[in-house]
């Protein structure tokens, strides 16, 4: 029998892709899926799967407890709406939201983590097992980028670590130095088309550059950065050309699929560390 684990899963792919591999590792998986959120599949994946309302806290505890694991994780997209009243709080969520000065997702996640370390039940990074899929600095598909190029990013890579820091967004999308767009809740690739409807207003002119970022003190064990093949893809149709992200800090959600989809459309994926990495 492998060792527990339990997974607090959202929506999207990527708690697909961490319990597939974690069951491919031999663990035993037990998920706490969201009510209308966690995608049905996820459950061949699983040991067990238990469905529980969001804002529940008291019962995943107990389900995860009862069951001896002793990690878990928190993966998975949850929509922004939920946070300003689709939560419907059990009593122990709700006096940890009572006592929260800060209403921010980072500082809730943190919250929830503190109540299930009180279970005994710790936290771990969300890249837990999937490390081999972290970004690596340097060039990870296309052609090196030119020396334009590099002077943009180098400028959106600042534009976006400013947005990061205030948890307002990841990416920021820019033509020639300037800004078109930056992501607000409506999340990467909806920021992305935003930019490119912006850029078929403006006419013809160099390709747009998408770049994304972690957060300055980006928290692992929470809401990574990912990429997808999804998102080579809405470049391509808005007239981008080049995805600056940032390395051992963004996950890439099917690595094989991604490649491909940038070699189908010849878009330069680059990992940067830090701004040193554009000189």
């Amino acid at each position: 029998m492998g060792e527990k684990i339990g997974l607090i899963a959202g929506g999207g792919s990527f708690p697909l892709l961490f319990a597939a591999e974690a069951r491919k590792a031999g663990r035993e998986v037990y998920i706490v899926g969201l009510d209308g959120i966690t995608p049905k599949e996820i459950e061949p994946f699983s040991a067990e799967t238990r469905y529980f309302k969001l804002g529940n806290i008291g019962g995943p505890l107990t389900y995860l407890r009862e069951r001896g694991v002793k990690k878990a994780l928190m993966v998975g997209n949850i929509p922004h709406v939920n946070i300003f009243g689709g939560i419907m709080p059990d009593l122990r969520a709700a006096k940890l939201l009572f006592k929260l000065r800060d209403k921010k997702a980072r500082a809730i996640f943190s919250a929830v983590s503190e109540e299930f370390a009180k279970d005994g039940i710790e936290i771990v990074s969300s890249a837990t097992l999937l490390e081999h899929l972290l970004v690596k600095p340097g060039l990870v598909a296309g052609k090196k980028p030119d020396a334009d190029t590099l002077k943009t990013a180098a400028f959106g890579w600042k534009a976006a670590k400013a947005l990061s820091a205030f948890d307002i967004g990841l990416t920021v999308v820019l033509r020639d130095q300037t800004v078109l767009a930056a992501e607000g809740m409506e999340g990467t690739d909806e920021c992305i088309k935003r930019a490119g409807a912006i850029l078929k207003r403006l006419g013809k002119g160099p390709a747009m550059t998408v770049v994304k970022v972690a957060r300055p003190d980006q928290d692992m064990r929470f809401d990574l950065p990912v990429a997808g093949a999804g998102t080579l893809r809405t470049m391509a149709e808005a007239g981008a050309t080049t995805l600056v992200i940032e390395a051992r800090k963004t996950l890439i959600l099917g690595m094989e699929e991604f490649l491909a989809s940038a070699r189908e459309t010849k878009i330069t994926v680059f990992g940067a560390e830090n701004e040193t990495s554009f000189q």
